[in-house]
């Protein structure tokens, strides 16, 4: 029994052994292991729960159910940092499945065996997807040139193309994820590529549609408020008249501006940083390998990607990022403003301001019953001071290049990204679930519109700006109307008055 026991020990032992070169002075047993099990070779676990993979460190178990590989698991290993929240976001993997499709059948023509190009293609186009999204389990926090990921793509469509042809998983035969999912590539030109990639993607699709839909839904209203006239408010206090829908025309025009910036900022981040390599020379690469990677892309996606003019730049600084989270940044600061005058001018709806009417979506209060808030605005601020810290976090990063490379790439991209949903899936929130809605309360506003001190301001072309005050500071201290002060100070007839004071005629020059 005991024999029987040390027998079964050392053929765990020998299935175990480390593949490296066996260090000086291990003696024949290790070179025994060797001999049994060559470098490359993939093991299977016990009970088929994990196999043995290799990178140039040494083996590390993966498990079976996944596609990715070694250098996968280790960067899970030495990155262990904010769990699943903080995982690469998807449309960065998605993106680098359009690229390594790109890739390949570029690589075809310049001469991959096309059986390995088709099936690198078929992956890729599974990555792009979104089918294989399960396969992906690291978090930004990793390398700064995203490196890491840029391995976790190679490893997985590597191992999907192995299976597809009918190899075994880990083998790196007959796909390897360097030789030939990552041909003519780097991680310093790839990372960049899929972050505008990715980028421009989410600008058209989530972005960009979504500030359409508000500005839409506001002029909407601006129309159907023009004949209502109310009082101004500057510094908070009372100002002169203008319409309800002369206001809403400033919070349409903030959006139209808004779009008219971020699509400003797109012709840079069509540029694409592919056919740089490690440092922006092309090493490794083919004479025309960067524009026929652009025009494919560019073909997957129906944006005008093309290959960025110098690569030294695409890769060692990405202020096309910075500028385009600026315009967002710009956009928040619109949409700060335009939420916050709604929040207040449906306040209420006894003690506010009350002109306008919100809709109510749900109850407000766990204690005071019957309490509506102002939801929308509320979530779309908190979205406005998310991007603006978001912005901060890109800007940092975007000035952090140093000499041929800029490592602050998964920190940046999180953060476009980021701020690109949320203003777009805010925008079409606060959209279908506020402005639409919005009535004039236009009893209130006619009421505080002529308790307004600041009409007498269309006195002033006729008893002059000393008088006016004089009328104003008077009646506010007397509590008494507008009208009867200037009469009682002898200033004008009540003929006059309402021959001069018409909030109708006070909302344009003469």
């Amino acid at each position: 029994m005991d024999r029987a026991l040390r027998l079964l020990a050392r053929s765990r032992f020998l299935s175990r052994a480390p593949a490296s070169d066996p260090s000086p002075g291990s003696g024949p047993a290790s070179a025994a292991v060797l001999l049994l099990r060559p470098p490359n070779v993939v093991r299977m676990a016990s009970q088929n729960s994990f196999r043995i993979e290799y990178d140039t460190f040494g083996e590390l178990k993966v498990p079976n159910d996944k596609y990715y590989g070694a250098q996968t698991v280790r960067s899970t290993m030495n990155f262990k940092i904010g769990g699943v929240t903080e995982r690469m976001p998807i449309p960065v993997i998605k993106a680098f499945g359009i690229l390594k499709r790109a890739a390949a059948e570029v690589n075809q023509d310049y001469g991959l065996d096309p059986k390995i190009a088709n099936a690198i293609m078929k992956a890729a186009d599974e990555v792009a997807e979104g089918k294989l999204n399960d396969h992906f389990p690291l978090v930004v926090w990793q390398t700064g040139s995203g490196t890491q990921t840029n391995m976790n793509v190679n490893e997985v469509i590597s191992n999907r193309a192995i299976e597809m042809l009918g190899g075994e998983l880990g083998s790196k035969k007959p796909v390897h994820p360097n030789d030939h999912v990552n041909k003519s590539q780097s991680s310093n030109d790839t990372f960049p590529t899929a972050m505008h990639i990715a980028a421009a993607i989410e600008v058209h699709e989530v972005l960009l549609p979504g500030l359409q839909k508000l500005h839409d839904a506001l002029d909407a209203k601006s129309k159907e408020f023009a004949q209502i006239i109310k009082i101004g408010r500057t510094h908070t206090q009372d100002a002169v008249p203008l319409t309800l829908g002369q206001e809403f025309s400033g919070y349409v025009q903030q959006v139209k501006y808004a779009t008219t910036r971020i699509k400003g900022a797109m012709p840079r981040i069509y540029e694409l940083a592919a056919g740089g390599t490690a440092v922006g020379t092309g090493l490794n690469t083919r004479i025309g390998f960067a524009e026929k990677v652009a025009a494919k892309v560019a073909a997957l996606t129906g944006l005008p990607f093309v290959t960025a003019p110098n690569k030294f730049e695409a890769l060692a600084a990405h202020d096309a990022l910075v500028e385009l989270s600026g315009a967002m940044n710009t956009a928040a600061c619109s949409l700060m403003k335009i939420a916050n005058d709604i929040r207040f001018l449906g306040s209420g709806p006894r003690s506010g301001l009350g002109e306008l009417i919100l809709p109510e979506n749900e109850p407000g209060s766990s204690i005071m019953p019957g309490k509506v808030n102002p939801t929308q605005c509320e979530a779309l601020t908190m979205v406005a001071a998310q991007v603006m810290g978001n912005h901060v976090a890109i800007t940092i990063g975007g000035s952090s290049g140093h000499f041929e490379l800029n490592v602050f790439k998964p920190l940046m991209i999180k953060n476009v990204l980021h701020s690109a949903r949320l203003l777009g899936d805010a925008s079409v929130s606060f959209t279908e679930n506020c402005v639409v809605g919005i009535q004039a309360n236009t009893e209130r506003i006619n009421k505080l519109m002529n308790e307004s001190l600041m009409l007498v301001t269309a006195l002033n072309p006729h008893i002059g700006y000393d008088k006016a005050a004089k009328i104003a500071k008077t009646a506010h201290k007397n509590g008494s109307t507008l009208k009867a002060t200037a009469i009682e100070l002898g200033y004008l007839t009540a003929e006059q008055f309402d021959e001069w004071v018409k909030p109708k005629d006070m909302l344009g020059p003469k």
